[in-house]
């Protein structure tokens, strides 16, 4: 379990139930910062956590696991947007909670001064793997964020990741941290798994939250690292992945412990990039 691999530090905590969260600290629009930890030091860090932090708990459970399916188009658009850090770029996902089967299709795009706007709808589980019931509401974000011609594009699954998250409360900045470990990737051909490491991510407006300092104190910055565009570059090294090399160095297996076929460039990536940078 998540609760136990985080140590007694995270029992001692008060609970927030799902709804009293969302009400308090929903932050659909929000700036985000990540973090690559080894699970040891989350541990430390939950043992100096601000008073009156509090962890979600839903039926007695405080660590649940997650499955995103990422969308793209077969040559990489949403990718190839990320890596050259374009204003508008997008990422397309449905995700299960596996616990309840909830199920969501989301839109993340980005919005003004680097922060994240997340668009979601409610999804029949059964679908996660088509965008087909939800491609209305794909096209609508997308074409409500300037993103030109997204409509004509064909989206297919890409890449699966899978994790536990625990998800905290820090009243003072009404701010959630979330903390996610046994990281996996698989991609239909390949698996990667980072069993001894966490993605620490705080989530709040404009200030930042006490566990950010804590973290700038102890000598951690956000990294630069996405649960897509990271994962799909260690299981294709040859991707253009400027972002992300530094996080790739240190924290995951090197190029040459995988063997990977390239994906083929294709026209319509530059187009749609090139439309983009007007």
């Amino acid at each position: 379990m998540n609760a136990a691999l985080l140590g007694a530090a995270l029992e001692a905590l008060p609970p927030i139930g799902l709804d009293e969260l969302v009400a308090r600290a929903s932050l659909q629009t929000r700036v985000d910062r990540k973090y690559v930890l080894p699970v040891d030091m989350v541990n430390a860090l939950l043992g100096r956590l601000p008073a009156g932090t509090r962890v979600l708990e839903i039926d007695g459970v405080r660590g649940f696991a997650y499955r995103s399916l990422y969308f793209d188009t077969p040559d990489l658009i949403s990718y190839r947007l990320t890596a050259r850090r374009r204003r508008h770029r997008f990422k397309i996902r449905t995700r299960v909670y596996e616990q309840s089967a909830e199920c969501w299709l989301e839109v993340k795009t980005r919005g003004s001064r680097g922060s994240t706007v997340k668009q979601r709808l409610p999804y029949d589980p059964r679908d996660h793997a088509t965008l087909a019931p939800g491609r209305h509401f794909v096209d609508a974000v997308l074409a409500g964020c300037r993103i030109a011609g997204s409509h004509q594009l064909v989206f297919v699954p890409v890449l699966t990741t899978r994790y536990r998250r625990t998800t905290l409360y820090l009243p003072d900045t009404g701010s959630r941290v979330t903390i996610d470990t046994d990281l996996q990737w698989e991609d239909g051909d390949r698996r990667l798994h980072l069993p001894g490491t966490a993605v620490v991510e705080t989530k709040s407006g404009s200030t930042a939250s006490r566990v950010d300092r804590l973290l700038w104190h102890d000598r951690y910055r956000p990294n630069r690292i996405s649960k897509y565009a990271t994962g799909l570059a260690a299981l294709h090294p040859h991707l253009p992945a400027a972002p992300w090399r530094r996080t790739l160095r240190r924290h995951f297996p090197p190029p040459d412990a995988l063997r990977t076929a390239p994906v083929a460039d294709a026209p319509a990536a530059d187009r749609l990039d090139a439309v983009m940078s007007r």
